[in-house]
């Protein structure tokens, strides 16, 4: 690998990171707010001495304290919402030898990676994935879709629960469970404003007082709501490409065994089944990508940019090269194997 898996560090950045979303999300709605409260007073400002003149920032604070608000949410209720999202279903008692042998997978990668068992759920969907969320690894849960259980045989089910330990040891849980609850409030916000704006746009006689700095005020700010959606989503994406090696190698450690997650990754890859439970706002959480883009299976800038998961097929032969599986006179990749 040309990259050291480097938990601690990890750790920090993605503590730093979050701090960052957070920040600039509230920066973002305080933005909107005082704007809002900029055309305000460029609208209000030659009206009759008695009419209405806007001059404090209600906009932006009140603004300002959504943003904190829903941040909040975002922080304590994000996982709740993701699974929530998905139709996942709590294990709280194994009703089938499948769901046994997971709650037993679980239990044996927690100890392994020295955290508590998180939550298990069950997400009933065609499309073999698991996906990890929480704010820490008090607060974890593990989902995973029956198509995988019914996939994977052991060794390669504890693969993929030790990439999932993996996200939660080194906390990106917390940064892209944060991610997929503000992409999801940013979403529904400009959805509800461009509504409101499309359907309002009809009357405003005093928006023709206002100067032309006052008009470019507008389009910035409107525009803002525009891309505000497509940039968080952009910004899920980077963050989490590069994660899913450290992740891979994590579960090497764990289990001892790249070779596992190398045939489970090779599985999971092959199904072409609807992917109906799982949505763009949870994509980046996966161990693979289920929305089947196009630039997650390339490399190069654009793809970082755009793709939620590394190329599976260099993930496959980092985990093969791992196993020294690719060594002069060493044996070639396993094939493979039946669920049992």
């Amino acid at each position: 690998m040309d990259e050291t898996p480097n938990l601690f560090a990890q750790q920090l950045a993605n503590r730093r990171r979050s701090r960052w979303l957070i920040a600039a999300f509230l920066i973002f709605f305080a933005w909107l707010g005082l704007g809002a409260d900029l055309l305000m007073y460029g609208m209000t400002a030659d009206a009759p001495p008695d009419h209405y003149h806007h001059v404090f920032p209600w906009f932006g604070i009140l603004l300002f304290g959504l943003g904190v608000v829903l941040a909040r949410w975002g922080w304590m209720s994000g996982s709740n919402a993701v699974l929530w999202s998905t139709g996942a279903r709590e294990i709280t008692a194994p009703s089938t030898p499948a769901e046994q042998q997971l709650v037993d997978v679980v239990d044996e990668m927690a100890i392994a990676a020295g955290i508590p068992r998180p939550r298990l759920y069950i997400i009933d969907d065609p499309d073999p994935n698991a996906f990890s969320t929480g704010r820490d690894p008090a607060s974890a849960s593990i989902a995973v879709t029956t198509t995988l259980l019914s996939l994977c045989n052991r060794d390669e089910l504890q693969a993929v629960i030790g990439h999932e330990m993996g996200h939660i040891k080194n906390l990106d849980v917390r940064l892209m469970t944060l991610l997929a609850a503000l992409v999801g409030v940013v979403a529904i916000l400009s959805h509800g404003l461009r509504r409101i704006m499309f359907q309002g746009s009809g009357g405003g006689s005093r928006s023709k007082n206002m100067g032309p700095v006052y008009i470019v005020i507008f389009i910035v700010w409107f525009v803002s709501w525009i891309l505000a959606p497509i940039l968080t989503q952009l910004m899920a994406m980077a963050v989490s490409r590069k994660r899913e090696y450290l992740a891979d190698a994590m579960s090497a450690q764990f289990t001892r065994n790249p070779a596992a997650l190398a045939s489970a990754l090779h599985k999971i890859e092959q199904p072409d089944a609807p992917k109906s439970a799982i949505t763009g706002g949870a994509a980046h959480l996966c161990i693979a990508d289920p929305l089947g883009q196009d630039a997650s299976t390339r490399e190069g800038w654009w793809a970082d940019l755009l793709g939620t998961h590394p190329p599976m097929r260099l993930r496959i032969a980092r985990l093969n090269a791992m196993g020294y599986l690719g060594a002069p006179g060493a044996p070639g990749p396993v094939t493979p194997q039946p669920a049992t």
